[in-house]
């Protein structure tokens, strides 16, 4: 969430950015402001209604001391109407507050400079790319068709269980799914990042901190009767760590690193590209998030991109990153870097990680600050990003290793799976 004082000392600036995510922000932005003086006009009004009330009980009390009941009943008149007055302006400012509040949940993070104007990922730029793209055999196939073939992944049975978007990982497929994650978390904590186990359920508060409500409410599983939510990452439960927290300067940087299965509603996702482990309800992921001072946040967000870099590299896989536009950026992001690997039997590419800094977005909703040098309580930076997603990494692994004798496992994964090839 936007800051109101960051917002008026730089209206023009707020509503160029925005503009990058092809948002006339003009009239929000003007009624936040507007908002924002009645609420302060309201709080002056209140302030003195009640100053004056309590100078005249005072008042009031002096004169019954003194005898002179006559005045203090006619000052308790006055009491009476000043109560109602103050009453009425509480009203208007809570009604003032819950409105400005409102608005400002609606309004997304403002893009960094460089990130690129556009509306769909086609105007995303492309930064980096680097693995060669294996030449595959006659009669390769799509992972779908390897995981029937090789019996390691079984989608009808996952259909039958919960509906579709809920794979059976089965053998060498669970397995292989299985050192995945070990194999994650181990770089994630050789990296200096603290495991965590996270809880699969959050409650709305958490929801709100770090922005998934109520921007994505319909894309969330909401287990009604006890008004919580299954996790769409371990960004939610992992950030809100911090909710409701004052730090000391000494602290940063801080990061963690957690496994979490993720649950999505995907509604309205059709169609051949979602085929398989392309797009999935429920599916696994090792996150990791960073809080960071406001000064060190961007030299954090280029650590986080070279380290999954590195893993990508030791399983030598070809990659891409691509620097989101505005179109293409999510609603608490300033700025997202998005790794997408080369599927080879599919001949495309497919987003296995966005690392984003939110910078004080998600911070101001959570309430996560910490004490600076002068003592004074300033808000910090949040980040996070995927290391890694796991099934269209599984996915590129099937396609990409695979051979006419079966499919080969990288070899930094070798020594977690305990077997060199699936046949």
């Amino acid at each position: 969430m936007l800051q109101v004082p960051f917002i008026r000392e730089n209206k023009d600036l707020v509503i160029s950015r925005l503009e990058k995510r092809n948002l006339d922000a003009t009239s929000m932005v003007n009624e936040v402001i507007s908002l924002d003086e009645d609420r302060k006009r309201i709080q002056t009004e209140l302030d003195n209604t009640l100053a004056e009330s309590n100078a005249i009980s005072k008042e009031i009390g002096n004169l019954y001391k003194s005898g002179e009941g006559q005045k203090a009943n006619i000052l308790k008149e006055k009491t009476t109407q000043l109560k109602e007055a103050s009453k009425t302006l509480a009203d208007t400012l809570s009604n003032t507050v819950d409105a400005l509040t409102e608005l400002l949940y609606k309004i997304p993070n403002v893009p960094n400079a460089i990130v690129p104007a556009g509306s769909t990922d086609e105007d995303n730029e492309e930064i980096f790319k680097e693995g060669d793209i294996p030449v595959l055999h006659d009669g390769a196939l799509p992972h779908w068709e390897l995981a029937k073939k090789y019996d390691i992944i079984d989608f009808e049975l996952g259909n039958k269980i919960t509906g579709a978007g809920f794979p059976v990982y089965k053998g060498k497929g669970a397995r292989l799914q299985r050192a995945l994650i070990a194999y994650f978390l181990d770089k994630n904590t050789a990296a200096g990042y603290t495991e965590y186990q996270l809880p699969h359920l959050v409650n709305e508060a958490s929801g709100f901190g770090t922005g998934q409500l109520p921007d994505k409410e319909g894309q969330m599983y909401h287990v009604g009767e006890d008004n919580l939510y299954l996790i769409p990452t371990a960004e939610v439960p992992g950030t809100n760590i911090f909710r409701d927290t004052i730090l000391d300067e000494s602290e940063l940087p801080i990061g963690i690193t957690g496994y979490t299965p993720c649950f999505r509603r995907e509604a309205g996702s059709y169609g051949a590209h979602v085929r398989g482990l392309n797009r999935l309800h429920q599916f696994d992921k090792v996150e990791i998030l960073r809080v960071e001072h406001p000064t060190q946040s961007y030299k954090a967000l280029d650590a986080m991109v070279e380290h999954v870099k590195g893993i990508l590299q030791e399983l030598k896989l070809p990659y891409r990153i691509l620097r989101l536009c505005g179109g293409d950026l999510g609603f608490t992001s300033a700025l997202t870097y998005d790794f997408e690997l080369f599927s080879t039997a599919q001949d495309r590419w497919l987003e296995i990680s966005s690392i984003s800094n939110f910078e004080t977005f998600q911070a101001n909703r959570l309430k996560l600050r910490f004490k600076n040098a002068e003592g004074k309580n300033e808000l910090a930076h949040t980040l996070n990003g995927s290391s890694l997603a796991l099934p269209r990494v599984l996915a590129g692994i099937l396609e990409n290793y695979q051979t006419e004798a079966g499919i080969e496992i990288p070899e930094a994964l070798q020594a977690y799976t305990g077997f060199k090839i699936i046949d």
